[in-house]
């Protein structure tokens, strides 16, 4: 019988990476959301080095919630083949769950992949045609990159950790 979901990754496999991540309580705001990252996002102000190893610009992990639904789908599928009216009732929730974790995967790796490259011109002598194109080159981790763009081009600005608020030393 033919499928109407193909994810790419299968159950068990979804069920390891899930291990790694944070078991969500209902939220009415936020109901569509089953998991959510365990290790928090260092600060915009750390060596972007840190940030990537800390895994601030990982793969989201909204899409293996949408696998997750596919999966789902496709077994409510199998057991109402005939009858599209009660499938259509069993899965209207889950068909916007997977429809707005897909929205939200989205909007994630946009901004992860636009504060990447920003991050990469802020810290080297590089501009932004040139990040991609070491971004299409490269076959490794982000880490890889990192090391490769460091190696190619030079560091220009390494932020300071620590910034302190308020009045600054006094000059004598």
């Amino acid at each position: 019988m033919k499928k109407l979901f193909y994810p790419s990754l299968t159950k068990p496999q979804l069920e390891k990476k899930f291990k790694k991540l944070r078991k969500l309580k209902y939220n009415q705001f936020r109901w569509w959301r089953m998991y959510d990252n365990p290790v928090k996002p260092l600060d915009k102000r750390a060596p972007l080095r840190d940030r990537i190893l800390n895994g601030d610009f990982d793969f989201s992990h909204y899409s293996y919630q949408a696998q997750w639904c596919e999966h789902e789908i496709n077994e409510i599928w199998d057991k109402h083949y005939p009858d599209i009216g009660k499938f259509n009732e069993e899965t209207s929730l889950l068909r916007t769950r997977r429809t707005r974790l897909l929205e939200d995967f989205e909007k994630d790796e946009k901004e992860k992949l636009t504060t990447l490259n920003k991050e990469f011109t802020n810290n080297f002598r590089c501009n932004k045609k040139q990040v991609e194109e070491e971004m299409l080159e490269c076959v490794g981790d982000l880490i890889d990159l990192y090391y490769i763009i460091a190696d190619k081009y030079k560091i220009v600005f390494t932020p300071s950790p620590l910034k302190r608020r308020g009045r600054p030393k006094k000059v004598i």
